[in-house]
């Protein structure tokens, strides 16, 4: 684990003086002071952790007299327990590790966020060998291949392996991560089952009657592991499917953009306890956080390469400039020499990205029984209760109401928070065209021909 010091104090920076003359702000004065003003927050080395590195570097954190040190984390696993045990105060996570750890699928733990750090970001990658295989199966336009690919291309390469009895293995980066779910739901739209979990027979493989074996890899370790062999292919964020085409060893076939528009990816987590004790800090790092989101969209992305820049640094990612910037800056490299444009490939404010949605908690939840991670049948109730303990808004509207009083931002910068409800409108923007309505999650699940539905279990 590569630790990043970076707080230098405020107070180091510009003396007791400037500190107290902060502390007599408007800002602070609305809200009330920090409860807890030394922090220290956690991160995975994915571009996604974009709004942690910039409220940072920008100084968003020390404007709201918090003095914060960012820390790289070995996994996500081991980010979500020193989230946990209070050894992080916060941290970049998995959408689905606050609902996961609510339910008590895998760690027990109430955890909370309040801000969506980003839509879109990842992508599927498949060894070189798979994609010469597949590409014989998708249409071709110009010479190029005809984006989205369906995994319908890929389900005679899975059939080829099976009969010649070899395991197909796929790299996903946690059980309850967007890209496990992304995957799936690619995989799933093809006809390719992924597999199911039995929590409750203590089978938490998720490869139970699979046709492909889905395997957690840490992202960083992505294509290192594609090209040793040990996997044919996965789902991942940035900067490793575009390292992957650099080093010459796979294809990205598909990003989650075109497989969900516009999906929910990270969020800021915290422990519900630190946020009931720390209620007055919680809405400062919250407001720090939308200043940066919104620093990254700002103007039709102007400010990216600045930010790759930033993001290139050892303490933050780690990968080589261009590497980032081929998917940072409004751009994504398929097969070596395709380079499309996919301006919304990284969205951090557009579109609401960073308003914490029930509907996208629940989606998340949807998935986790389609696959068996809840493993028995829950009304619709459930699904709209357990999305209130975990995403709050409320926590949210009142930083961005802070904002707009400070004239940082205008009131149609974000959400009608009088009328907002917490659900957004049926979306239909899916590689397979189901549409996805928030507030009927049984009635979703009853669409698609694989996954579990109504009163099945495994």
């Amino acid at each position: 684990m590569q630790n990043l010091l970076v707080s230098m104090s405020l107070r180091a920076k510009v003396g007791l003086a400037a500190a107290l003359v902060l502390a007599s702000t408007s800002a602070l004065a609305e809200i009330g002071p920090p409860e807890k003003e030394d922090l220290k927050f956690g991160f995975i080395k994915l571009t996604d952790m974009a709004p942690l590195a910039i409220a940072y570097e920008k100084g968003y954190f020390e404007d709201e007299g918090l003095f914060v040190s960012l820390e790289a984390q070995a996994n996500w696993k081991v980010l979500l327990d020193r989230v946990i045990d209070g050894e992080l105060d916060g941290a970049h996570m998995l959408a689905g590790q606050p609902l996961g750890a609510t339910i008590g699928f895998g760690t027990q733990a109430h955890v909370v966020t309040a801000f969506s750090m980003d839509l879109n970001g990842n992508g599927i990658t498949v060894a070189k060998s798979v994609w010469d295989e597949m590409k014989k199966h998708v249409p071709m336009e110009n010479g190029k291949p005809v984006h989205p690919v369906k995994a319908d291309a890929l389900k005679p390469v899975v059939e080829k392996y099976r009969k010649e009895g070899k395991a197909f293995n796929m790299g996903m980066v946690f059980p309850v991560s967007t890209h496990n779910y992304e995957l799936r739901y690619w995989l799933a739209a093809g006809g390719i089952n992924p597999g199911f979990y039995a929590p409750a027979k203590g089978d938490i493989t998720g490869q139970l009657k699979a046709d492909v074996l889905l395997s957690v890899t840490p992202p960083p370790q992505m294509p290192s592991t594609l090209e040793a062999g040990t996997i044919l292919g996965y789902c991942v964020g940035e900067p490793w499917n575009q390292q992957a085409v650099f080093k010459g060893i796979g294809v990205p076939v598909i990003t989650d953009y075109e497989i969900w528009k516009n999906n929910p990816e990270k969020v800021f987590g915290v422990s519900s306890d630190w946020a009931k004790k720390y209620p007055n800090t919680h809405i400062r790092v919250v407001k720090a956080l939308i200043r940066a989101a919104y620093w990254l969209d700002e103007n039709s992305n102007k400010n990216r390469p600045e930010a790759v820049k930033i993001l290139a640094k050892s303490q933050y990612v780690g990968a080589d400039y261009d590497v980032i910037a081929n998917s940072m800056t409004g751009t994504f490299e398929y097969e070596k020499g395709d380079k499309r444009e996919v301006p919304d490939f990284n969205v951090f404010f557009r579109y609401n990205a960073t308003y914490p949605y029930y509907s996208d908690a629940i989606w998340y939840l949807t998935q986790m029984r389609r696959w068996g991670q809840i493993a028995e049948q829950k009304p619709d109730d459930w699904y709209k209760e357990t999305a209130k303990k975990v995403y709050r808004p409320d926590i949210y509207a009142a930083a961005a109401k802070e904002l707009i009083a400070e004239g940082k931002f205008k009131a149609s910068d974000f959400p009608d928070f009088a009328t907002e409800t917490g659900y957004r409108a049926p979306q239909s923007e899916f590689i397979d065209g189901v549409t996805y309505d928030g507030t009927k999650p049984n009635e979703y699940l009853e669409k698609f021909s694989i996954g579990l539905k109504g009163k099945e279990t495994i």
